[in-house]
C-alpha cells in the first residue's frame, strides 16, 4: 500500500515485480530508469513522468516499502542520486521506531 507522498495522486497498490516500484521491491535494490517509456511494464501513475528512481526500504531482508521519486525530465537520476538516496533511507530507517511495521 502507498504511504505518505508528495505530488500528484499516485498508484495505491502495485504488485511485487510490476513496474519500477515492483521491480525494486522484488530485486531489493535501487532501480534507476533514465526513460520510463523504455522500461518494460512501466506503470504510468503520472503521465508527465519521464525518469524514475526507486529505493527499497529494507530492515534486514524484510521489505518495508519503497521510496519512489519521479521526474518530468529524462535522465534526471544517476549513480550519485542513488547513493545519496540510499544513504538517506538507511539513516531514516536507523533513526525510526518501526516496531508497528515489523511486528
Amino acid at each position: 500500500m502507498l504511504g505518505p507522498f508528495q505530488g500528484k495522486i499516485a498508484c495505491v497498490r502495485i504488485a511485487l515485480g510490476r513496474g519500477v516500484c515492483g521491480a525494486a521491491a522484488r530485486q531489493r535494490k535501487t532501480v534507476v530508469v533514465p526513460d520510463v517509456r523504455a522500461f518494460p511494464d512501466h506503470i504510468a501513475c503520472d503521465a508527465a513522468s519521464r525518469s524514475e528512481i526507486v529505493v527499497p526500504l529494507l530492515r534486514g531482508e524484510r521489505l518495508l516499502g519503497v521510496l519512489d521519486v519521479d521526474s518530468p525530465h529524462e535522465n534526471r537520476f544517476d549513480a550519485d542520486d542513488a547513493a545519496g538516496l540510499e544513504t538517506a533511507v538507511k539513516r531514516l530507517l536507523a533513526g525510526s521506531d518501526l516496531s508497528r511495521l515489523t511486528d
